[in-house]
Protein backbone atom coordinates (compact mmCIF):
# COMPACT_ATOMS: atom_id res chain seq x y z
CA UNK A 1 0.00 0.00 0.00
CA UNK A 2 2.94 2.45 0.68
CA UNK A 3 4.20 2.31 -2.84
CA UNK A 4 0.67 2.91 -4.18
CA UNK A 5 0.31 6.05 -2.02
CA UNK A 6 3.78 7.24 -3.00
CA UNK A 7 3.02 6.78 -6.65
CA UNK A 8 -0.27 8.67 -6.26
CA UNK A 9 1.53 11.56 -4.42
CA UNK A 10 4.32 11.62 -6.99
CA UNK A 11 1.81 11.74 -9.81
CA UNK A 12 0.01 14.63 -8.14
CA UNK A 13 3.29 16.53 -7.62
CA UNK A 14 4.34 15.90 -11.18
CA UNK A 15 1.01 17.12 -12.47
CA UNK A 16 1.19 20.22 -10.26
CA UNK A 17 4.80 20.90 -11.33
CA UNK A 18 3.87 20.60 -14.98
CA UNK A 19 1.06 23.06 -14.44
CA UNK A 20 3.35 25.58 -12.73
CA UNK A 21 5.91 25.24 -15.50
CA UNK A 22 3.24 25.80 -18.11
CA UNK A 23 2.04 28.93 -16.30
CA UNK A 24 5.62 30.30 -16.14
CA UNK A 25 6.04 29.64 -19.82
CA UNK A 26 3.09 31.73 -20.68
CA UNK A 27 4.32 34.53 -18.50
CA UNK A 28 0.83 35.38 -17.50
CA UNK A 29 1.04 34.32 -13.83
CA UNK A 30 2.31 36.47 -10.97
CA UNK A 31 4.88 35.42 -8.46
CA UNK A 32 2.25 35.15 -5.72
CA UNK A 33 0.31 32.66 -7.60
CA UNK A 34 3.38 30.58 -8.24
CA UNK A 35 4.44 30.62 -4.65
CA UNK A 36 0.90 29.61 -3.66
CA UNK A 37 1.07 26.72 -6.10
CA UNK A 38 4.39 25.61 -4.72
CA UNK A 39 2.98 25.69 -1.22
CA UNK A 40 0.04 23.66 -2.36
CA UNK A 41 2.45 21.22 -3.95
CA UNK A 42 4.42 20.97 -0.71
CA UNK A 43 1.25 20.39 1.32
CA UNK A 44 0.18 17.68 -1.10
CA UNK A 45 3.54 15.97 -0.78
CA UNK A 46 3.31 16.20 3.00
CA UNK A 47 -0.22 14.77 3.05
CA UNK A 48 0.88 11.99 0.75
CA UNK A 49 3.75 11.11 3.05
CA UNK A 50 1.43 11.18 6.10
CA UNK A 51 -1.05 8.91 4.38
CA UNK A 52 1.73 6.57 3.36
CA UNK A 53 2.95 6.50 6.94
CA UNK A 54 -0.60 5.84 8.15
CA UNK A 55 -1.04 3.01 5.70
CA UNK A 56 2.32 1.56 6.71
CA UNK A 57 1.35 1.49 10.36
CA UNK A 58 -2.00 -0.13 9.57
CA UNK A 59 -0.24 -2.75 7.52
CA UNK A 60 2.15 -3.47 10.37
CA UNK A 61 -0.78 -3.85 12.78
CA UNK A 62 -2.53 -6.28 10.41
CA UNK A 63 0.64 -8.28 10.01
CA UNK A 64 1.07 -8.41 13.78
CA UNK A 65 -2.51 -9.62 14.24
CA UNK A 66 -2.02 -12.30 11.62
CA UNK A 67 1.19 -13.39 13.28
CA UNK A 68 -0.63 -13.70 16.59
CA UNK A 69 -3.38 -15.78 14.96
CA UNK A 70 -0.81 -18.02 13.38
CA UNK A 71 0.88 -18.53 16.72
CA UNK A 72 -2.46 -19.44 18.34
CA UNK A 73 -3.24 -21.88 15.55
CA UNK A 74 0.19 -23.42 15.91
CA UNK A 75 -0.29 -23.80 19.65
CA UNK A 76 -3.68 -25.51 19.07
CA UNK A 77 -2.16 -27.86 16.54
CA UNK A 78 0.62 -28.68 18.92
CA UNK A 79 -1.88 -29.37 21.69
CA UNK A 80 -3.97 -31.60 19.39
CA UNK A 81 -0.92 -33.57 18.36
CA UNK A 82 -0.14 -34.12 22.00
CA UNK A 83 -3.70 -35.31 22.62
CA UNK A 84 -3.52 -37.73 19.70
CA UNK A 85 -0.23 -39.10 20.92
CA UNK A 86 -1.78 -39.60 24.36
CA UNK A 87 -4.74 -41.43 22.85
CA UNK A 88 -2.48 -43.59 20.75
CA UNK A 89 -0.56 -44.52 23.85
CA UNK A 90 -3.81 -45.38 25.67
CA UNK A 91 -4.98 -47.57 22.79
CA UNK A 92 -1.70 -49.42 22.78
CA UNK A 93 -2.08 -50.06 26.49
CA UNK A 94 -5.63 -51.34 25.98
CA UNK A 95 -4.55 -53.66 23.19
CA UNK A 96 -1.86 -55.09 25.40
CA UNK A 97 -4.39 -55.51 28.21
CA UNK A 98 -6.88 -57.27 25.89
CA UNK A 99 -4.22 -59.62 24.60
CA UNK A 100 -3.28 -60.45 28.16
CA UNK A 101 -6.89 -61.14 29.11
CA UNK A 102 -7.49 -63.25 26.00
CA UNK A 103 -4.50 -65.37 26.85
CA UNK A 104 -5.78 -65.77 30.40
CA UNK A 105 -9.28 -66.69 29.10
CA UNK A 106 -7.83 -69.27 26.71
CA UNK A 107 -5.92 -70.80 29.58
CA UNK A 108 -9.11 -70.85 31.71
CA UNK A 109 -11.16 -72.43 28.90
CA UNK A 110 -8.60 -75.10 28.37
CA UNK A 111 -8.61 -75.81 32.09
CA UNK A 112 -12.43 -75.87 32.20
CA UNK A 113 -12.62 -78.25 29.22
CA UNK A 114 -10.12 -80.49 30.86
CA UNK A 115 -12.05 -80.44 34.13
CA UNK A 116 -15.35 -81.08 32.28
CA UNK A 117 -13.91 -84.02 30.39
CA UNK A 118 -12.40 -85.37 33.57
CA UNK A 119 -15.74 -85.00 35.40
CA UNK A 120 -17.58 -86.67 32.52
CA UNK A 121 -15.18 -89.56 32.52
CA UNK A 122 -15.56 -89.95 36.26
CA UNK A 123 -19.37 -89.85 35.97
CA UNK A 124 -19.34 -92.41 33.19
CA UNK A 125 -17.11 -94.67 35.25
CA UNK A 126 -19.40 -94.30 38.27
CA UNK A 127 -22.69 -94.73 36.31
CA UNK A 128 -21.32 -97.22 33.74
CA UNK A 129 -23.16 -95.07 31.12
CA UNK A 130 -21.34 -93.38 28.24
CA UNK A 131 -22.38 -90.07 26.68
CA UNK A 132 -23.67 -91.65 23.47
CA UNK A 133 -25.99 -93.96 25.38
CA UNK A 134 -27.15 -91.03 27.52
CA UNK A 135 -27.83 -88.99 24.41
CA UNK A 136 -29.76 -91.88 22.86
CA UNK A 137 -31.80 -92.32 26.04
CA UNK A 138 -32.53 -88.61 26.17
CA UNK A 139 -33.58 -88.56 22.52
CA UNK A 140 -35.80 -91.57 23.08
CA UNK A 141 -37.48 -89.92 26.04
CA UNK A 142 -37.96 -86.68 24.11
CA UNK A 143 -39.35 -88.65 21.18
CA UNK A 144 -41.82 -90.46 23.45
CA UNK A 145 -42.96 -87.19 24.97
CA UNK A 146 -43.31 -85.60 21.53
CA UNK A 147 -45.27 -88.60 20.27
CA UNK A 148 -47.55 -88.45 23.29
CA UNK A 149 -48.15 -84.72 22.82
CA UNK A 150 -48.74 -85.27 19.10
CA UNK A 151 -51.26 -88.01 19.85
CA UNK A 152 -53.07 -85.68 22.25
CA UNK A 153 -53.20 -82.94 19.61
CA UNK A 154 -54.29 -85.39 16.90
CA UNK A 155 -57.00 -86.75 19.18
CA UNK A 156 -58.34 -83.28 19.93
CA UNK A 157 -58.27 -82.27 16.27
CA UNK A 158 -59.86 -85.55 15.25
CA UNK A 159 -62.67 -85.11 17.79
CA UNK A 160 -63.35 -81.57 16.62
CA UNK A 161 -63.21 -82.55 12.95
CA UNK A 162 -65.41 -85.57 13.56
CA UNK A 163 -67.99 -83.52 15.44
CA UNK A 164 -68.09 -80.89 12.70
CA UNK A 165 -68.15 -83.50 9.91
CA UNK A 166 -70.87 -85.50 11.67
CA UNK A 167 -72.95 -82.40 12.19
CA UNK A 168 -72.70 -81.17 8.60
CA UNK A 169 -72.89 -84.64 7.07
CA UNK A 170 -75.93 -85.54 9.19
CA UNK A 171 -77.68 -82.37 8.10
CA UNK A 172 -76.91 -82.86 4.40
CA UNK A 173 -77.78 -86.58 4.33
CA UNK A 174 -80.93 -86.06 6.37
CA UNK A 175 -82.08 -83.34 4.03
CA UNK A 176 -81.39 -85.50 0.98
CA UNK A 177 -83.07 -88.62 2.41
CA UNK A 178 -86.14 -86.74 3.61
CA UNK A 179 -86.66 -85.34 0.12
CA UNK A 180 -86.66 -88.85 -1.39
CA UNK A 181 -89.53 -91.27 -0.90
CA UNK A 182 -88.83 -94.46 -2.88
CA UNK A 183 -90.65 -97.73 -2.55
CA UNK A 184 -88.82 -100.80 -1.28
CA UNK A 185 -88.42 -103.45 -3.96
CA UNK A 186 -87.18 -106.99 -3.50
CA UNK A 187 -86.75 -109.35 -6.45
CA UNK A 188 -85.55 -112.90 -6.68
CA UNK A 189 -83.00 -114.47 -8.95
CA UNK A 190 -85.49 -117.24 -9.80
CA UNK A 191 -88.61 -116.41 -11.81
CA UNK A 192 -91.82 -118.30 -11.01
CA UNK A 193 -94.47 -118.72 -13.69
CA UNK A 194 -97.99 -119.45 -12.38
CA UNK A 195 -100.00 -122.15 -14.11
CA UNK A 196 -103.78 -122.45 -14.41
CA UNK A 197 -103.59 -126.06 -13.18
CA UNK A 198 -101.14 -128.84 -12.45
CA UNK A 199 -102.17 -130.55 -15.70
CA UNK A 200 -100.24 -127.88 -17.55
CA UNK A 201 -96.98 -129.26 -16.10
CA UNK A 202 -97.39 -132.44 -18.12
CA UNK A 203 -97.96 -130.48 -21.32
CA UNK A 204 -94.85 -128.38 -20.56
CA UNK A 205 -92.78 -131.52 -20.05
CA UNK A 206 -94.18 -133.22 -23.14
CA UNK A 207 -93.84 -136.80 -24.25
CA UNK A 208 -90.54 -138.20 -22.97
CA UNK A 209 -89.57 -134.67 -21.92
CA UNK A 210 -89.47 -133.42 -25.50
CA UNK A 211 -91.05 -130.02 -24.80
CA UNK A 212 -89.03 -129.16 -21.73
CA UNK A 213 -85.79 -130.14 -23.49
CA UNK A 214 -86.68 -128.00 -26.49
CA UNK A 215 -87.63 -125.08 -24.23
CA UNK A 216 -84.34 -125.28 -22.31
CA UNK A 217 -82.33 -125.62 -25.54
CA UNK A 218 -83.99 -122.63 -27.18
CA UNK A 219 -84.07 -120.26 -24.19
CA UNK A 220 -80.84 -121.38 -22.46
CA UNK A 221 -82.43 -121.62 -18.99
CA UNK A 222 -83.21 -124.33 -16.49
CA UNK A 223 -86.91 -125.08 -16.17
CA UNK A 224 -87.67 -126.49 -12.73
CA UNK A 225 -90.87 -128.51 -12.54
CA UNK A 226 -91.32 -129.76 -8.99
CA UNK A 227 -94.09 -130.39 -6.48
CA UNK A 228 -94.91 -126.69 -6.12
CA UNK A 229 -98.61 -126.50 -6.89
CA UNK A 230 -99.64 -124.64 -10.05
CA UNK A 231 -96.20 -123.11 -10.66
CA UNK A 232 -92.89 -123.81 -12.37
CA UNK A 233 -89.57 -122.02 -11.82
CA UNK A 234 -87.08 -120.64 -14.32
CA UNK A 235 -83.45 -120.37 -13.21
CA UNK A 236 -80.39 -118.90 -14.92
CA UNK A 237 -77.55 -116.54 -14.14
CA UNK A 238 -78.56 -114.14 -16.96
CA UNK A 239 -81.51 -112.01 -15.76
CA UNK A 240 -82.47 -110.88 -19.28
CA UNK A 241 -82.44 -114.44 -20.57
CA UNK A 242 -84.55 -115.48 -17.59
CA UNK A 243 -87.07 -112.75 -18.37
CA UNK A 244 -87.26 -113.80 -22.04
CA UNK A 245 -87.91 -117.38 -20.98
CA UNK A 246 -90.57 -116.25 -18.48
CA UNK A 247 -92.44 -114.19 -21.09
CA UNK A 248 -92.20 -117.01 -23.62
CA UNK A 249 -93.54 -119.58 -21.15
CA UNK A 250 -96.39 -117.30 -20.12
CA UNK A 251 -97.37 -116.84 -23.76
CA UNK A 252 -97.22 -120.60 -24.33
CA UNK A 253 -99.41 -121.26 -21.29
CA UNK A 254 -101.95 -118.69 -22.47
CA UNK A 255 -101.95 -120.11 -26.03
CA UNK A 256 -102.17 -123.70 -24.81
CA UNK A 257 -100.26 -125.09 -27.81
CA UNK A 258 -96.87 -126.29 -26.53
CA UNK A 259 -94.52 -128.06 -28.95
CA UNK A 260 -90.97 -127.36 -30.26
CA UNK A 261 -92.13 -125.16 -33.14
CA UNK A 262 -94.41 -123.01 -30.99
CA UNK A 263 -91.65 -122.75 -28.40
CA UNK A 264 -89.30 -121.21 -31.00
CA UNK A 265 -91.97 -118.77 -32.15
CA UNK A 266 -92.81 -117.77 -28.59
CA UNK A 267 -89.10 -117.28 -27.83
CA UNK A 268 -88.60 -114.94 -30.81
CA UNK A 269 -91.66 -112.91 -29.83
CA UNK A 270 -90.59 -112.78 -26.19
CA UNK A 271 -87.13 -111.57 -27.21
CA UNK A 272 -88.69 -108.68 -29.11
CA UNK A 273 -90.94 -107.81 -26.17
CA UNK A 274 -88.09 -107.90 -23.65
CA UNK A 275 -85.80 -105.82 -25.85
CA UNK A 276 -88.51 -103.20 -26.14
CA UNK A 277 -89.06 -103.42 -22.38
CA UNK A 278 -85.32 -102.90 -21.83
CA UNK A 279 -85.28 -99.79 -24.01
CA UNK A 280 -88.41 -98.47 -22.32
CA UNK A 281 -86.89 -99.06 -18.89
CA UNK A 282 -83.71 -97.20 -19.85
CA UNK A 283 -85.65 -94.27 -21.28
CA UNK A 284 -87.91 -94.21 -18.22
CA UNK A 285 -84.84 -94.02 -15.99
CA UNK A 286 -83.43 -91.10 -18.00
CA UNK A 287 -86.76 -89.30 -17.88
CA UNK A 288 -87.16 -89.90 -14.16
CA UNK A 289 -83.68 -88.65 -13.30
CA UNK A 290 -83.60 -85.85 -15.88
CA UNK A 291 -80.50 -86.97 -17.78
CA UNK A 292 -80.35 -86.27 -21.51
CA UNK A 293 -78.04 -86.96 -24.46
CA UNK A 294 -77.04 -90.50 -23.48
CA UNK A 295 -75.72 -92.93 -26.08
CA UNK A 296 -78.33 -95.42 -27.26
CA UNK A 297 -76.15 -98.39 -26.26
CA UNK A 298 -75.81 -96.99 -22.76
CA UNK A 299 -79.60 -96.58 -22.61
CA UNK A 300 -79.99 -100.26 -23.54
CA UNK A 301 -77.44 -101.41 -20.97
CA UNK A 302 -79.11 -99.23 -18.38
CA UNK A 303 -82.49 -100.82 -19.17
CA UNK A 304 -81.01 -104.30 -18.72
CA UNK A 305 -80.44 -103.43 -15.05
CA UNK A 306 -84.22 -103.72 -14.63
CA UNK A 307 -83.74 -107.49 -14.57
CA UNK A 308 -80.64 -107.44 -12.35
CA UNK A 309 -80.79 -107.58 -8.55
CA UNK A 310 -78.16 -107.07 -5.88
CA UNK A 311 -78.91 -108.58 -2.47
CA UNK A 312 -82.56 -108.56 -3.50
CA UNK A 313 -82.54 -104.89 -4.56
CA UNK A 314 -83.44 -104.03 -8.14
CA UNK A 315 -80.31 -102.45 -9.63
CA UNK A 316 -82.14 -100.05 -11.97
CA UNK A 317 -84.33 -98.75 -9.15
CA UNK A 318 -81.22 -98.50 -6.99
CA UNK A 319 -79.42 -96.50 -9.71
CA UNK A 320 -82.34 -94.10 -10.14
CA UNK A 321 -82.64 -93.67 -6.38
CA UNK A 322 -78.88 -93.08 -6.05
CA UNK A 323 -79.07 -90.49 -8.87
CA UNK A 324 -81.75 -88.54 -7.02
CA UNK A 325 -79.74 -88.67 -3.79
CA UNK A 326 -76.56 -87.59 -5.59
CA UNK A 327 -78.36 -84.64 -7.16
CA UNK A 328 -79.66 -83.48 -3.79
CA UNK A 329 -76.25 -83.91 -2.14
CA UNK A 330 -74.60 -81.95 -4.95
CA UNK A 331 -77.16 -79.16 -4.58
CA UNK A 332 -76.49 -79.02 -0.83
CA UNK A 333 -72.74 -78.79 -1.47
CA UNK A 334 -73.09 -76.14 -4.17
CA UNK A 335 -71.92 -78.08 -7.25
CA UNK A 336 -73.64 -79.02 -10.52
CA UNK A 337 -76.39 -81.59 -9.76
CA UNK A 338 -76.68 -82.71 -13.41
CA UNK A 339 -73.23 -84.29 -13.54
CA UNK A 340 -73.73 -85.90 -10.11
CA UNK A 341 -77.02 -87.45 -11.26
CA UNK A 342 -75.38 -88.75 -14.45
CA UNK A 343 -72.51 -90.39 -12.56
CA UNK A 344 -74.79 -91.98 -9.95
CA UNK A 345 -77.21 -93.25 -12.60
CA UNK A 346 -74.39 -94.99 -14.49
CA UNK A 347 -72.34 -96.15 -11.50
CA UNK A 348 -73.63 -99.77 -11.64
CA UNK A 349 -73.60 -99.98 -15.45
CA UNK A 350 -71.06 -102.82 -15.31
CA UNK A 351 -73.60 -105.11 -13.62
CA UNK A 352 -75.52 -105.29 -16.89
CA UNK A 353 -72.65 -107.32 -18.41
CA UNK A 354 -71.04 -108.74 -15.27
CA UNK A 355 -72.12 -112.26 -16.25
CA UNK A 356 -70.43 -111.82 -19.64
CA UNK A 357 -67.27 -109.89 -18.74
CA UNK A 358 -64.98 -110.78 -15.86
CA UNK A 359 -63.68 -108.29 -13.32
CA UNK A 360 -65.11 -105.71 -10.97
CA UNK A 361 -68.38 -104.21 -12.19
CA UNK A 362 -67.07 -100.73 -11.29
CA UNK A 363 -64.06 -101.03 -13.58
CA UNK A 364 -66.10 -102.73 -16.31
CA UNK A 365 -68.73 -99.98 -16.14
CA UNK A 366 -66.07 -97.28 -16.27
CA UNK A 367 -64.54 -98.87 -19.37
CA UNK A 368 -67.94 -99.01 -21.07
CA UNK A 369 -68.64 -95.36 -20.21
CA UNK A 370 -65.20 -94.37 -21.49
CA UNK A 371 -65.81 -96.27 -24.73
CA UNK A 372 -69.01 -94.29 -25.32
CA UNK A 373 -67.23 -90.98 -24.65
CA UNK A 374 -68.57 -90.09 -21.24
CA UNK A 375 -66.70 -87.27 -19.47
CA UNK A 376 -63.54 -88.19 -17.47
CA UNK A 377 -65.18 -87.00 -14.25
CA UNK A 378 -68.13 -89.37 -14.71
CA UNK A 379 -65.83 -92.26 -15.68
CA UNK A 380 -63.71 -91.69 -12.57
CA UNK A 381 -66.79 -91.56 -10.34
CA UNK A 382 -67.95 -94.92 -11.76
CA UNK A 383 -64.61 -96.68 -11.29
CA UNK A 384 -64.08 -95.26 -7.79
CA UNK A 385 -67.48 -95.90 -6.20
CA UNK A 386 -66.21 -99.14 -4.59
CA UNK A 387 -62.64 -97.87 -3.98
CA UNK A 388 -61.04 -100.01 -6.68
CA UNK A 389 -59.59 -96.63 -7.63
CA UNK A 390 -58.86 -93.98 -5.01
CA UNK A 391 -61.50 -91.19 -5.25
CA UNK A 392 -59.85 -87.96 -6.39
CA UNK A 393 -62.85 -85.70 -7.01
CA UNK A 394 -65.84 -84.47 -5.05
CA UNK A 395 -68.11 -86.02 -7.69
CA UNK A 396 -66.65 -89.47 -6.94
CA UNK A 397 -67.23 -89.01 -3.20
CA UNK A 398 -70.83 -87.90 -3.78
CA UNK A 399 -71.41 -90.98 -5.96
CA UNK A 400 -70.03 -93.21 -3.19
CA UNK A 401 -72.27 -91.56 -0.59
CA UNK A 402 -75.39 -91.81 -2.78
CA UNK A 403 -74.70 -95.49 -3.49
CA UNK A 404 -74.21 -96.22 0.21
CA UNK A 405 -77.36 -94.33 1.27
CA UNK A 406 -79.51 -96.11 -1.30
CA UNK A 407 -78.08 -99.54 -0.48
CA UNK A 408 -78.07 -99.25 3.30
CA UNK A 409 -81.52 -97.88 3.99
CA UNK A 410 -83.79 -100.34 5.86
CA UNK A 411 -85.39 -102.94 3.64
CA UNK A 412 -83.43 -102.07 0.53
CA UNK A 413 -81.29 -105.20 0.47
CA UNK A 414 -81.16 -108.62 2.01
CA UNK A 415 -78.35 -111.09 2.50
CA UNK A 416 -78.34 -114.81 2.86
CA UNK A 417 -77.73 -116.15 6.34
CA UNK A 418 -74.50 -117.80 5.27
CA UNK A 419 -72.91 -114.65 3.82
CA UNK A 420 -74.21 -112.62 6.77
CA UNK A 421 -72.62 -114.93 9.35
CA UNK A 422 -69.38 -115.17 7.35
CA UNK A 423 -69.09 -111.39 7.18
CA UNK A 424 -69.58 -111.05 10.95
CA UNK A 425 -66.93 -113.72 11.56
CA UNK A 426 -64.47 -111.93 9.27
CA UNK A 427 -65.04 -108.64 11.06
CA UNK A 428 -64.39 -110.21 14.47
CA UNK A 429 -61.29 -112.05 13.20
CA UNK A 430 -59.82 -108.87 11.72
CA UNK A 431 -60.33 -106.91 14.92
CA UNK A 432 -59.02 -109.74 17.14
CA UNK A 433 -55.78 -109.99 15.10
CA UNK A 434 -54.38 -106.78 16.65
CA UNK A 435 -52.08 -106.95 19.65
CA UNK A 436 -53.70 -106.01 22.95
CA UNK A 437 -57.26 -106.93 21.89
CA UNK A 438 -59.05 -109.07 24.47
CA UNK A 439 -62.55 -109.60 23.03
CA UNK A 440 -64.50 -108.49 19.95
CA UNK A 441 -68.27 -108.24 19.52
CA UNK A 442 -69.92 -107.53 16.14
CA UNK A 443 -73.32 -105.95 16.86
CA UNK A 444 -76.23 -104.45 14.92
CA UNK A 445 -75.79 -106.71 11.90
CA UNK A 446 -72.08 -105.94 11.78
CA UNK A 447 -72.46 -102.16 11.62
CA UNK A 448 -71.19 -101.67 15.19
CA UNK A 449 -67.99 -103.42 16.34
CA UNK A 450 -67.10 -103.29 20.04
CA UNK A 451 -63.44 -104.07 20.79
CA UNK A 452 -62.43 -104.71 24.42
CA UNK A 453 -58.68 -104.26 24.99
CA UNK A 454 -56.26 -105.16 27.76
CA UNK A 455 -55.68 -101.94 29.80
CA UNK A 456 -52.18 -103.09 30.66
CA UNK A 457 -51.13 -103.15 27.00
CA UNK A 458 -53.22 -100.35 25.47
CA UNK A 459 -53.26 -96.81 26.89
CA UNK A 460 -56.04 -94.26 26.46
CA UNK A 461 -54.19 -92.50 23.65
CA UNK A 462 -53.29 -95.77 21.94
CA UNK A 463 -56.96 -96.78 22.01
CA UNK A 464 -57.85 -94.09 19.48
CA UNK A 465 -55.02 -95.16 17.20
CA UNK A 466 -56.10 -98.80 17.50
CA UNK A 467 -59.68 -97.90 16.51
CA UNK A 468 -58.41 -96.15 13.38
CA UNK A 469 -56.19 -99.09 12.42
CA UNK A 470 -59.01 -101.62 12.90
CA UNK A 471 -61.39 -99.49 10.83
CA UNK A 472 -58.75 -99.21 8.09
CA UNK A 473 -58.23 -102.99 8.09
CA UNK A 474 -61.99 -103.65 7.78
CA UNK A 475 -62.33 -100.98 5.10
CA UNK A 476 -59.62 -102.52 2.91
CA UNK A 477 -60.43 -106.16 3.62
CA UNK A 478 -64.22 -106.36 3.29
CA UNK A 479 -66.98 -105.31 0.90
CA UNK A 480 -70.08 -104.08 2.76
CA UNK A 481 -72.89 -101.56 2.27
CA UNK A 482 -72.98 -98.43 4.39
CA UNK A 483 -70.43 -97.92 7.14
CA UNK A 484 -69.12 -99.82 10.17
CA UNK A 485 -68.49 -98.08 13.49
CA UNK A 486 -65.51 -99.37 15.50
CA UNK A 487 -65.52 -98.66 19.26
CA UNK A 488 -62.49 -99.52 21.41
CA UNK A 489 -63.32 -100.06 25.10
CA UNK A 490 -60.56 -99.80 27.69
CA UNK A 491 -61.61 -100.43 31.29
CA UNK A 492 -59.37 -101.05 34.28
CA UNK A 493 -60.97 -102.96 37.16
CA UNK A 494 -59.29 -103.68 40.47
CA UNK A 495 -60.88 -106.10 42.95
CA UNK A 496 -59.98 -106.73 46.59
CA UNK A 497 -61.60 -108.99 49.19
CA UNK A 498 -62.08 -108.17 52.87
CA UNK A 499 -62.05 -111.23 55.12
Amino acid sequence: MDWVVAIIGLAAGVSLGIGIAWLRGRGQTSEGVLREAERTLARAELEAKEKALTYREAEKAALEARRIDLQATEERLTQREATLEQRTANLSQREQLLETRENEAAVLRAGADQLTEQARSELEEIAQFDSQAAKAALLERVEDEARREAMVVVRELELKAREEADRRGRRILTTAIQRLAAEVTSDSTVSVVPLPSDDMKGRIIGRDGRNIKAFEAVTGVDLVVDDTPEAVAISTFDPVRREVARVALQNLVVDGRIHPASIEEAHVKAQSEVEQSVRDAGEWALLDVGVSRLHVELVTLLGRLKYRTSYGQNVLSHSVEAAHIAGMLAAELGIDPAEAKRAALLHDLGKAVSHEVGGSHALVGAEIARRFEESPAVVHAIEAHHNEVEPRTLLAVITQAADAVSASRPGARRETLESYVRRLEQIEEMAASFDGVDRVFAMQAGRDVRVVVDPGKISDLEAGDLARRIAKRIETGLQYPGQIQVTVIRELRTTAFAR
